[in-house]
Order: C-alpha cells, then structure tokens, then sequence
C-alpha cells in the first residue's frame, strides 16, 4: 500500500516538472526598440550671418631698430617688455672709434680754416697791388682761385665734422616712439653692422587683432562690415572693429588670408599678445532656419540632422550658413515645420522609431506654438 501512495506521488512530480518545463521554453515576444529624444520645431526667422574667428592683439606699428654705425655693444637699457618713451636710450655702442673720428674731422676743419684765412689775406694783399698796378691781372686771377679752393675745403672740412659728430651720436640707440619692447635681438659684448635689427619697438597707440581667414570664407568676409571684437580677458565687453586689410595672398603655412582688424583708440586694459573673438556679421536678407549645434552629426563626412516623420527618424543632409553662439543658421536640407532631434543624435539609426520627450519651438517670441506642438506630441504618445 505505501509503495503505491509512493508511485503515485512520483508520478504527479513527473507530469508538474514537465508542464514546468514546457511553461519556460515558451518563446517571449520580441518588443520594438523605441529611443526617446529631444526635438525641436524648425522655424523659418530673419537672422543676421555672421562668422567667429580668434586672432592675436598686435601693434599696428612694429619697428625693427638698429644702430646707424657699426660695432661693439656695451650696455643695454631695456628687458623685454620695456614700455619707452621717445628719445628713451635703448643700447649704446662703445664710442671710442667714432670719438676719435671726431677728432681727426675737427682737426681737420681746424686746417682748412687756417689755408683759408690765408688765401683770403693774400688774395686781399693783391688786390691792392693790382689796383696799383703793381702785379699782372693773371697774378691775381690766380690768389683769386686759390682762394676759391680754400674756401671750398674749409667748407668739405666742416661737412665732415658735422658727419663724425653725427656718427658719434649714432652710438646711443634711442626710441623714436612712445611703446613698448617687444624682442631684444643682441646682447652686451655683441659686434653688429649698421642697420642690423637689435631691438624690436612696437607702438602702443594703435592696436589691432591679427586672424586667419579660410579661403571658404573670403568672400564673404569682404561683404560683412559689422566687426565686434571681444577679448579673452574680459568677455563681456564687446569693442567695435574696423577691417584694415584683407591679404590677396594666403599664408603658406596655414593656407589662411591674413585679415587686420582695428581697434578703438578708447580702448583700455589691451595688452598685446592677448587673446581676441572676432565677429564678422551682416543683416541677412533671406529668412533661414535656425538649429541648435548638438542636433548635427556626421554622416559620411557630410552635416545631417535627424527629422522625426510618422515617430520614425531619418538622415537629411543640410548645407551650413554660419553659427552664431551655441546655435547653427541652415541654408538648405530643414523646411519650416519639420520636427529636428536637438540630443541623442548619435545614438540613432536610419528608421529608428523614437519618442520625443519634448517638441519646442525656435521663435520664443511665439510661446504658444511651443505649447501646441508639446501638446500634440503629447497627445499622438497617448495615442500610441
């Protein structure tokens, strides 16, 4: 009897370990991968284009300064980063030489003044001969011209005094503006030639940013004539610029177009070396659509935004304008009303259903369309 109640049991363990067994190896229901996103709605607005580009504070007037005489350095006045005034001794030059040149000029005018003296006492003493007519009129064209030549060499001497006196005074090098020192280019006990650039002196009264135009904006920098200009330092103050010069040739190295933009004479605070935002801009004539940054990727090297038709996504290729701050300006690719994804781009695939956490509008002066379009992509979630 109790071997059966034993069988039984067994054989009801066996029959619930199997329908056990055939409950788990039940299939699941594959679900949909649904991604939710971030999304806004394209509006056509009137925006003005503008283009950002960094660039350096420099002096308008830079000058490369260099002795007038040649030889040997014996003190230097300036550091690097001197500001001078005018007249200001920056190096000088041991002046013996030239002291000595000096000299030997002035010894020289010393000379020629005495054979000039003479000649002219003579040429008197004979002109009161010929008017007695004592001597011959060709003894006195002769004292006449010997006079001349006197004379003339006396003048030759004095030149040359001047000259060597000059030279002496070219052994103080002294700037010729106010500024500041930008690059000392030799050092005390160093021999140089004339004209050799020792010191670098660049004018402080007129400033201006230096900055690197790419050749896919040349052109339409030259029709842009709002120019801003912020500094690193102090973001917040925003200078008026003025274009100077746009090179015809770009640089060698950057393949840039070199681009000179001048600064107020007002301007405080700007040192040079520092670092500078410059803004080109202009009202633009055509309404543009209007995208934050974060809604572009790359697809094959080429700038595309995801559009969400029927909750599901595809790449569109769009064509840039210009950026302005943390927002984007299309020319081509986006038409007004289509729904664009602003986060989550990269995580997304061509035909990926998605579900927009929120649709806002770009015209913030319009908040009800905002509204509207949040509340229809609220009412098509509940839908589904």
């Amino acid at each position: 009897m109790i071997l059966k109640k034993t069988s039984y049991r067994l054989a009801f363990l066996t029959v619930f370990g199997l329908g056990l067994l055939v409950g788990c190896s039940k299939k699941l229901e594959k679900t949909e991968d649904v991604r939710p996103v971030r999304a806004v709605q394209a509006q056509l607005e009137g925006s003005e284009v503008t283009a950002e580009f960094s660039g350096e504070v420099r002096a308008r007037v830079e000058s490369r300064l260099g002795f007038r005489v040649p030889g040997k350095i014996i003190a230097r006045k300036v550091e690097l980063g001197t500001v001078v005034k005018r007249g200001q001794v920056l190096m000088q030059l041991d002046p013996q030489d030239l002291l000595l040149g000096q000299t030997q000029a002035r010894a020289g005018l010393t000379a020629a003044e005495s054979n000039r003296d003479l000649a002219q006492a003579e040429l008197k003493r004979y002109q009161e001969l010929r008017d007695k007519n004592f001597v011959a009129q060709a003894v006195l064209d002769a004292k006449v011209t010997a006079f001349k030549a006197a004379q003339a060499s006396y003048e030759q001497a004095k030149a040359s005094l001047s000259n060597q006196s000059n030279q002496a005074g070219y052994a103080s090098l002294t700037a010729d503006v106010d500024g500041v020192v930008t690059a000392i280019e030799a050092e005390i006990g160093q021999v140089v030639a004339a004209g050799a650039p020792v010191v670098r002196l660049a004018k402080t009264d007129e400033l201006e940013v230096i900055v690197g135009i790419p050749e896919d904006k040349i052109n339409s920098i030259r029709q842009m004539s709002d120019v801003k200009v912020s500094l690193w330092a102090n973001p917040k103050e925003v200078l008026q610029g003025k274009l100077r010069e746009l090179s015809p040739i770009a640089d060698q190295a950057t393949r840039t177009f070199t681009a000179k933009i001048i600064l107020p004479a007002s301007v405080k605070d700007v040192r040079l070396g520092m670092t500078a935002m410059v803004v080109f801009g202009m009202k633009n004539p055509n309404n543009m659509i209007r995208l934050p940054i974060t809604a572009l990727f790359q697809d094959k090297s080429q700038n595309s935004v995801w559009v969400v038709e029927s909750g599901v996504v595809k790449s569109v290729p769009v064509q840039l304008a210009s950026s302005q701050g943390e927002d984007v300006l299309l020319a081509s690719g986006v038409v007004a009303g289509q729904t664009v994804v602003t986060a989550g781009v990269n995580l997304l695939k061509p035909g990926q259903r998605v579900t927009i956490l929120g649709v806002e509008s770009n015209q913030a002066s319009n908040p009800s369309t905002g509204a509207a379009s949040a509340a229809t992509s609220a009412a098509s979630g509940a839908a589904k």
